[in-house]
């Protein structure tokens, strides 16, 4: 079982939380998801650097990142994701690569 990160902008988090759940259960892959702030709390900056390590610890500990990619659109911090999951000789998956198999 492929363990994959998802990686994106949360502007699509919707899509995201959809297509992360059928890559469980369509495709058999373990999803690590980035933290949804769906009740739009304030966040100190302490508790966002907190989120982003644990977001790069959660690449760490994948087999590859997925991102979701929607109309191409990748922003300057999944792009940092990117460039971070390469140097560690991660496999990158593309949504926009894959949208046939949903």
């Amino acid at each position: 079982m492929k363990t994959v990160t998802i990686c994106g902008s949360m502007k699509f988090r919707k899509e995201m939380q959809r297509i992360a759940f059928l890559l469980e259960i369509k495709h058999k892959m373990n999803v690590l998801q980035c933290v949804y702030n769906v009740d739009s709390l304030d966040v100190t900056l302490e508790e966002q650097a907190f989120l982003e390590n644990a977001h790069y610890r959660k690449i760490e500990l994948s087999d590859a990142v997925y991102v979701v990619d929607i109309q191409g659109y990748i922003g300057e911090q999944v792009s940092k994701e990117i460039a971070f999951a390469e140097s560690k000789g991660k496999e990158v998956i593309y949504y926009s690569g894959q949208e046939q198999m949903f």
